[in-house]
């Protein structure tokens, strides 16, 4: 489902987060996400939930914490902060750290919700209507088909 860049807002999973951040290939799809919403060409979505588990997991897997406190202060600066008004989904992962990025992107009005993981990605048809769930790859071509 290609969208025009200017109104692109898309939501990323932590393991999206975390693939850029360890990815030593210049050519990733994870760093071009990263890199393309740092040029303007998206609006990254974030919330109070979804900043507190980047922090944790980016943490967990040992990356420093001034890269971790690099890229929190980054995105709290060029992002877009969500409020979550509305709690209620219409369907629910089994990982409950799942649910603040559904409640981010469903809040925020989101394009997409980038992830590898399948069982948000198996929420897609629930979800299409309001936002599609896709891996990085699937989002930069529908991201470069709207140019």
């Amino acid at each position: 489902m290609a969208r025009s860049p200017d109104n692109c807002r898309a939501v990323a999973d932590s393991n999206v987060i975390i693939a850029a951040q360890r990815s030593t290939h210049a050519q990733s799809s994870n760093r071009e996400f990263i890199e393309r919403w740092r040029q303007g060409e998206y609006d990254f979505l974030y919330s109070a939930d979804t900043l507190a588990e980047y922090a944790e997991k980016l943490l967990a897997l040992g990356i420093a914490r001034a890269e971790v406190v690099a890229f929190l202060a980054l995105l709290s600066a060029l992002g877009t902060e969500v409020e979550i008004r509305f709690f209620h989904l219409p369907r629910y992962p089994h990982d409950p750290d799942d649910i603040a990025f559904l409640r981010c992107a469903w809040n925020g009005l989101a394009t997409h919700l980038v992830s590898y993981d399948e069982d948000l990605l198996s929420l897609a048809e629930d979800y299409r209507a309001h936002f599609e769930i896709c891996r990085p790859l699937e989002f930069l071509s529908d991201l470069r088909s709207a140019r």
